[in-house]
């Protein structure tokens, strides 16, 4: 067995204790398999151990490792966007990736309808939430104008698929306020899902490799793990890759 094959068994049978917890199927957790910095041969050996969906975070990343990744792998597979996206690098984005997860203000949204229209694509998009004081979490504050306002405009931008939402909970804290904040975001779900019936709201993207359980309790319908599937990241490889992506 490998390491890879450990790890994915190890995370599965904490995804059906999480469910059985909350009382729910584990057919209703989609595994997002977060695959930054882990090069494409480790993907596709993902791949071919049944994962199917994948999470990026920087567009010239993935744009770099795509084309060996769907020679090497044997199956269907879809790769989002997690990360934060720069409106300048919407459109490559759009043509790259089978979903952008990380929609945070009405200038991005329309820029990627308008990118996925001139390529006659529909995509998938979550509109990203902060819940967290963090400066460095990105996403849209709920209580805000601009949060309205893209909920009111979502409906007009037809190249777009909104399927739902996603946050990122603060990190190093007690498990109390990371539930909380998970909680926050079912509740948010719940307000718009009756305020905006026309937009999709099936997938809560929450829960990443240390807490992920609490996520399922909480409501969470797309888990995000890294770590916990492929091990360790090199934090020079990560390093580079941001100063890479940040320059251009």
């Amino acid at each position: 067995m490998t390491e890879l094959t450990q790890n994915l068994a190890t995370v599965e049978a904490a995804i059906i204790a999480a469910c059985q917890r909350a009382g729910r199927r584990r057919e209703e957790i989609e595994l997002m398999a977060v695959s930054k910095t882990y090069s494409a041969p480790v993907l596709a050996e993902a791949a071919k151990l049944g994962l199917k969906l994948f999470g990026e975070n920087r567009v010239q990343e993935w744009q770099s490792k795509a084309a060996e990744f769907a020679a090497l792998k044997n199956c269907a597979t879809r790769t989002h966007l997690i990360g934060h996206l720069q409106s300048n690098k919407a459109a490559r984005a759009v043509e790259i990736f089978d979903g952008i997860d990380a929609i945070d203000s009405m200038k991005l949204a329309e820029r990627v309808n308008e990118t996925a229209g001139k390529l006659g694509k529909k995509i998938p998009i979550l509109i990203e939430v902060k819940l967290s004081t963090e400066e460095t979490k990105a996403g849209l504050d709920p209580e805000s104008s601009d949060a309205s306002a893209l909920l009111d405009r979502l409906e007009s931008l037809k190249n777009l698929i909104p399927q739902g939402l996603m946050t990122i909970a603060p990190f190093g804290v007690p498990d109390a306020e990371t539930r909380a904040c998970f909680r926050a975001l079912r509740e948010w779900r719940d307000r718009w899902a009756k305020s905006h019936p026309q937009l999709g709201w099936d997938v809560l993207s929450m829960g990443m490799s240390g807490d992920f359980a609490i996520a399922i309790e909480e409501g969470a319908t797309r888990i995000r793990i890294g770590t916990a599937i492929f091990g360790k990241r090199s934090a020079a490889v990560g390093a580079s890759l941001d100063a890479a992506e940040d320059a251009k």
